[in-house]
């Protein structure tokens, strides 16, 4: 099992920039890939983007591409979520999700806001 906590949410300007971090803990061998995924007001959970664990391979939603990086310190078990040129649109509760490659469970964080003013 993995156990994900996001943390580094909160208010921003459009324009401005924010950082998430997923620490993730437990059978971190097992991991896979970790991505992040946004839910926004009325909406269902969307796909932002994604690196593999091993190699470090990314994707991106089109809506966030150039604009966030997602990125990863093994050494800290931790993903980032680089997030710059915030728009309002961006304004969603951001959860991290953990793929195991055994078994190819999913494990969530509890989600975390981000909201983005104009």
């Amino acid at each position: 099992q993995v156990e994900v906590v996001e943390s580094g949410g909160g208010l921003a300007q459009a324009g401005g920039s924010l950082r998430l971090s997923c620490a993730a803990s437990g059978r971190i061998f097992t991991l896979y890939a970790v991505r992040w995924h946004r839910q926004q007001p009325g909406k269902e959970r969307d796909f932002v983007a994604q690196i593999y664990w091993s190699g470090g391979n990314t994707n991106y939603a089109d809506s966030v591409k150039d604009r966030f990086t997602i990125s990863r310190d093994n050494t800290k078990n931790t993903v980032y979520l680089q997030m710059n040129s915030l728009k309002p649109e961006d304004t969603a509760i951001y959860y991290c999700n953990a793929v195991t490659s055994v078994g190819g469970s999913n494990y969530w964080g509890q989600g975390i806001q981000v909201t983005v003013t104009s």
